[in-house]
């Protein structure tokens, strides 16, 4: 009979091995817990995100019952006492490199063909509440701050940070290095005119909502052409420029053309633009403003349907592994799905995954009854003299 690996086994393999265990060595992850290494740990902790595991108890039970899996994912049994005390020590650095490699190979595999390069950065909090003693606060949650940089067209996460929740958004996303030719779209919690200046330096671009405060002079009109779009209105696009603060009336803080876009959405209020593509259509930058919700929508997918309610540990260390864990297994269902052409919804397509997890099968069968191979009736063989009762 051929062998079949499971569902689990298959969404594991665009995880490099040897990258992994290069990884491992360059941050001495098995230095404290030899018994159970960084790649069981990891695993354990995928396992723990697509299974929907909400405790170490649990997750214990849960992969303990599948021990006939074990040798083919290169694991073994599971204590929940070894894989607290792993959550406590193993550096998280491993598992975020980890992650880098994935979306670099996500990239590749799912940017669609001649599209345009867009990042949508934002962040969300990760509210603790009474989990640990460490959490800070940022005057509405306690707890951590996811940062993400999103691809809409290749629809995965390309880059993560985790903060403390009273981190700035800025802090985080001055530090994205601008690749030529991207479009950055950012709220204005991203207000910084030095990293404006070094997105437009790197001969990039960016989209972004004006701060109340800020000071602009007109320097020109441009006409407004096709400016309906899906569920808004342009009603203005002129180029502008800071207006000077009396302190440096030489130099200006935004030394680089500059448009004011105005859109008036249908069910909302107006909403004022700042971009430094001078090239695109006024509706296409807002369209690109729109896009932004996309990330949001990822957002709300990651805490609803992985485990970033419900943590495995109380440390920080812990918590760190378990979110970069969440989107490890974010990203391998993406690829999973493209590399496989699930044609279900992702959110359809996870919930048979926590299904079927285990189960001898193909990732391009999962919607589908498992295979029957029913023995076909013999037809009954007659003797060619029955018919004559030739007998002798």
């Amino acid at each position: 009979m051929r062998f079949e690996t499971s569902i689990f086994a298959d969404l594991l393999k665009p995880i490099s091995r040897r990258r992994f265990a290069a990884c491992v060595a360059r941050h001495d992850g098995d230095a404290y817990d030899k018994s159970f290494g960084s790649w069981q740990h990891l695993v354990a902790l995928i396992y723990a995100q697509l299974g929907h595991a909400s405790s170490l108890r649990s997750l214990e039970t849960g992969w303990n019952a599948n021990s006939h899996h074990h040798y083919h994912l290169g694991c073994g049994r599971l204590a929940r006492a070894t894989l607290a005390d792993a959550n406590t020590r193993r550096p998280p650095a491993i598992f975020a490199e980890t992650f880098a490699q994935l979306s670099g190979l996500a990239d590749r595999a799912l940017r669609k063909e001649g599209s345009a390069m867009i990042r949508l950065i934002d962040s969300s909090p990760i509210p603790l509440g009474e989990l640990s003693q460490w959490r800070t606060s940022n005057g509405r949650i306690r707890g951590l701050k996811l940062h993400v940089v999103y691809d809409p067209n290749a629809d995965h996460p390309s880059r993560v940070d985790i903060t403390q929740a009273n981190i700035n958004d800025i802090e985080i996303g001055s530090t994205v290095a601008a690749e030529a030719g991207a479009t950055y779209v950012f709220d204005k919690g991203y207000c910084s005119y030095a990293w404006w200046q070094e997105i437009h330096a790197g001969q990039a671009f960016f989209v972004t909502r004006k701060k109340s405060n800020a000071r602009f002079t007109i320097t020109g009109t441009r006409p407004v052409t096709q400016g309906t779009g899906d569920g808004f209105t342009v009603v203005e696009d002129c180029e502008v420029k800071l207006a000077s603060n009396g302190k440096d009336t030489k130099r200006p803080k935004l030394d680089m053309p500059l448009r004011r876009i105005k859109v008036k959405r249908d069910e909302a209020g107006e909403l004022t633009l700042l971009t430094n593509d001078m090239s695109r259509p006024a509706v296409e930058i807002a369209a690109l403003y729109k896009l932004r919700w996309q990330i949001e929508l990822l957002f709300r997918w990651l805490k609803q349907n992985l485990k970033l309610a419900n943590f495995l540990g109380r440390s920080e260390n812990a918590v760190r592994l378990q979110i970069y864990a969440a989107m490890i297994a974010f990203l391998l269902l993406r690829l999973a799905a493209r590399a496989k052409r699930i044609a279900l919804r992702p959110i359809r397509f996870a919930e048979l995954v926590a299904d079927c997890l285990m189960q001898r099968k193909s990732i391009a069968q999962i919607d589908k009854p498992p295979r029957v191979n029913p023995s076909r009736p013999r037809e009954p063989r007659l003797d060619p003299r029955q018919l004559s009762l030739d007998y002798e």
